[in-house]
């Protein structure tokens, strides 16, 4: 959304509906289902769009949190069209990383051209991947929740579920800061804590580096993130991983702050130690992963700037090779 934007249409809509915005979750799954929830709860009319097994129960029965603090049914909108998005005034832009593209193009569209759109996906260039697929200009932001489809309409809440939002170096302005301003209020007062940053790029390479980290072993593995810190081997890759991330982000010229990556990544693996990766579920069920979006872009950034990521390459070789396996098993079945 560009300075000009009419942001009195904005401030006007937020007056009508006070803290309750109409919004709607495209691509809603374990992610846009747990805070197109808590949106819900809070009052805000939310249509979720999603596959049709979801769908289908979300109409019926509503949407089920199953959650740390949250134990609730909670009414919702639900629809398998990405058109259904035609009112919102607040876009959750929740779909895997390798549909990005594609679901862009369908939803600019229908949208509103006042609706405010987050990207919560995994990965740095979703938000760039956007603005270049169609006319739309994504606010970013950074995920930290553990959640999951335990069953049709149903979400588990298991960890964190909180959101940093930004934009990036020179896209920054007093109409643009006020939108992000929107988006974090209406979230915080959801109970979701929401961080406005002014270095959203360093945030989403911090974030990065914890995925690039853990998740594909744990995918391969199959095993929780506790499993994946527990061996002197494991800690020893996870290293070198974190080691490349940062030489990439360097050279990349990303303001990353000065902490003790290694240190962040095993503390994070600890705290959530029960919890398998994405990419783990992902595999478990023979689904596409975000492997390209995570270890894979930091391959793709290395070799632009000339910066070493055999960790990581290693890393995208074996979920790959776990994909094709289970393309060819289906092929056969």
């Amino acid at each position: 959304m560009p300075d000009d934007v009419n942001i009195e249409s904005l401030r006007e809509a937020k007056e009508q509906r006070g803290r309750t915005p109409r919004v709607a979750v495209v691509g809603a799954g374990a992610v846009g289902g747990y805070f197109g929830g808590m949106l819900a709860r809070a009052g805000a009319h939310v249509t979720l769009i999603g596959r049709p097994s979801h769908v289908d129960v979300w109409k019926r029965d509503g949407l089920v949190i199953d959650g740390i603090h949250v134990q609730e049914r909670i009414p919702v909108e639900a629809s398998t069209d990405v058109a259904a998005s035609a009112d919102a005034e607040l876009v959750l832009f929740t779909v895997k990383s390798p549909d990005t593209e594609e679901t862009a193009r369908q939803l600019a569209r229908h949208v509103r051209s006042d609706a405010l759109i987050v990207s919560l996906q995994n990965g740095v260039d979703n938000v760039e991947r956007i603005r270049n697929a169609a006319a739309l200009d994504p606010i970013a932001a950074v995920v930290y929740v553990a959640s999951s489809m335990t069953a049709p309409g149903r979400v588990k809440h298991s960890g964190r579920g909180d959101l940093v939002i930004g934009d990036f170096p020179g896209r920054l302005g007093p109409a643009r800061d006020e939108a992000i301003g929107y988006v974090s209020n209406w979230f915080e007062t959801a109970g979701v804590p929401c961080r406005m940053s002014r270095h959203i790029d360093a945030d989403l390479w911090t974030k990065l580096i914890v995925n690039a980290a853990l998740n594909a072993i744990s995918a391969v593995a199959q095993v929780p993130y506790g499993a994946v810190v527990a061996t002197p081997e494991s800690r020893e890759t996870i290293r070198h991983i974190v080691n490349e991330c940062m030489a990439v982000a360097r050279a990349d010229g990303v303001p990353m702050p000065d902490m003790d990556y290694l240190e962040m990544v095993l503390r994070f693996a600890q705290d959530n130690g029960h919890v398998y990766s994405s990419t783990a579920r992902d595999l478990a069920r023979g689904a596409r992963t975000e492997i390209d979006a995570l270890n894979g872009f930091v391959v793709r950034r290395g070799d632009s700037g000339g910066v070493p990521t055999p960790a990581n390459q290693s890393l995208v070789a074996m979920v790959k090779l776990r994909e094709t396996q289970f393309e060819r098993d289906n092929v056969i079945m």
